[in-house]
């Protein structure tokens, strides 16, 4: 679960990145001095059944982020920029909405449907680069080897190339599960799935949510596996410095909830098509990161591979009605605690007891 964060100069990314995951200017590495963090996925579900259990461990999903340098042509040339974005599975462009003389935009001016436009045609360009050099190749190939696989590899390169030039993201090509095997190995930019992270001033911050809106009705229409997440950098830069009822009314202040990084976490874990299912008891509660739709016995992997192999039932019940009986015991009294098999579904905010042999 990497997500890069990627934005223009002067838009708040680095702030933003370090505030998420706590990690500051000596945590950079490599050439192009990317960072590296995890946040945690915030979870109210974890901290209600920590209370019943009080448990020495307590421990939420988490999601890798990644900050990189500044996008722009020169960097989408370097090679080991793009060797480490590719290998990201999910993007988050951070765009400039506050408008502050003193922090100069690099293009004279903030216009953030402009800078979206400029980075998302940045990524296109960059994968049609990779499109035109295997369809050459698949040329030669083709006519050596008479291969089915090469010839529908080649058909799916020529529609991505069509997309491409007509500035459309590979977001937007709809594949079988076959073919998306087939282009998984390009890691093409255009294809990952992206969250718009609007930055807003102070003076916009109750409006956060009105704002946010606005951008989703613009940007969302026709383009597919992307979202958009408002914030505002100066108050989560607050935020974090305050004790929790502190934070809360502070939020208040501006006619907010939540913190604005917990709601740009949770859309990134939805982006990703991810979910969680809880265990808990007197050693720890947690949350388990699994792909929505996954069954009892992929749930059971994500904890251990043997409880995967040896799986035999699933004990389920729902977080809520495990809160409210104070427990297991509770919930057997009244029969609440079904027992499921390998095909059962799990669903958001399950909480499991793996029996295995």
């Amino acid at each position: 679960m990497k997500t890069a964060i990627i934005g223009l100069p002067m838009v708040g990314k680095t702030s933003l990145f370090t505030i998420l995951t706590g990690v500051h200017e000596a945590g950079r590495v490599g050439a192009m001095e990317i960072r590296i963090g995890v946040a945690r996925v915030p979870d109210s579900r974890v901290e209600a059944l920590a209370e019943i259990y009080a448990p020495p461990k307590v421990t939420h999903a988490a999601i890798e982020f990644v900050d990189f340098p500044s996008i722009s042509k020169e960097t989408l040339r370097e090679p080991s920029y793009l060797a480490s974005l590719r290998v990201a599975d999910s993007i988050a462009h951070v765009v400039r909405i506050f408008d502050d003389q003193s922090v100069p935009h690099e293009k004279g001016d903030v216009n953030p449907e402009r800078d979206i436009a400029d980075v998302d045609t940045e990524l296109i360009l960059s994968d049609l680069v990779v499109v035109e050099k295997r369809i050459e190749r698949l040329d030669k190939d083709r006519k050596k080897i008479k291969d089915p696989g090469l010839d529908r590899e080649y058909e799916l390169l020529v529609e991505a190339k069509a997309r491409l030039e007509d500035n459309q993201p590979l977001r937007t090509l709809e594949l079988d599960d076959e073919d998306e095997k087939r282009l998984r190995g390009f890691q093409f930019l255009s294809q990952k799935p992206i969250l718009y992270v609007l930055n807003l001033g102070e003076g916009d911050a109750s409006r956060l949510h009105e704002i946010e809106e606005e951008y989703r009705a613009k940007l969302l229409p026709g383009r597919p596996n992307a979202e958009v997440s408002a914030i505002c950098g100066n108050i989560e830069a607050e935020l974090v410095e305050l004790p929790a009822a502190e934070a809360a009314e502070y939020l208040t202040s501006y006619g907010l909830k939540e913190s604005g990084m917990n709601r740009m976490v949770q859309a990134v874990y939805r982006l990703l098509g991810l979910m969680s299912f809880l265990t808990a008891g007197e050693t720890e509660v947690r949350a388990w990161t699994i792909p929505i739709n996954s069954t009892a016995v992929k749930a059971a992997g994500a904890i251990h591979s043997d409880f995967e192999k040896k799986f035999i039932r699933a004990e389920v019940c729902n977080w809520k009605d495990l809160v409210a009986n104070n427990g297991y015991p509770g919930l057997r009294e009244k029969a609440q605690l079904k027992l499921e098999g390998k095909e059962y579904i799990v669903k958001d905010g399950d909480v499991l007891v793996i029996r295995h042999s």
